[in-house]
């Protein structure tokens, strides 16, 4: 919830603040009235104002992120945003190729950064392993057209 009260010189009420399509949504609700504090059933009237408000922002929010999910999956070449092909340097100096996922997890509320060897998955199942984690971690169903397309991604290898 983005529902903040605020008590300070400047104002006295609820702050609602979403980001929807870019677009950042402020909005205050006093709690005075001709210069006096609200209290009791009116400050609670104010706050479900507030928190009404905040619903319909998380609502559009939420419809606005899943009618872009797709577009957000992709960068402009492609490829896929948030699956890495690198070559990382083992400790012994060796340079093993993976495919390195760094995502902001909606399952599990924090990024969460794995990677997969090519070595020891060969270049298509580490692929795939990616695509599993990536689409676990950003809710995206395997029998969707989206998983399909994730997989036909695989960057150039080499």
């Amino acid at each position: 919830m983005s529902v903040k009260l605020l008590d300070n010189k400047a104002f006295y009420g609820f702050r609602v603040r979403r980001t929807v399509a870019g677009k950042l949504y402020q909005e205050y609700f006093s709690l005075k009235n001709g210069g006096t504090r609200l209290e009791g059933k009116l400050k609670s009237e104010v706050e479900k104002q507030a928190k009404m408000r905040d619903q319909a922002l998380e609502t559009e929010q939420r419809r606005y992120l899943e009618e872009t999910k797709e577009d957000r999956c992709f960068k402009s070449d492609g490829t896929v945003r948030g699956i890495s092909y690198l070559l990382k340097t083992e400790k012994s100096g060796n340079l093993t190729p993976i495919f390195q996922v760094g995502v902001a997890s909606k399952v599990e509320k924090k990024t969460v950064c794995t990677s997969f060897s090519l070595n020891a998955h060969g270049s298509d199942d580490a692929w795939h392993k990616a695509v599993e984690a990536y689409s676990k971690h950003k809710s995206i169903h395997k029998n969707s057209k989206l998983y399909q397309r994730l997989l036909k991604a695989m960057p150039q290898v080499g």
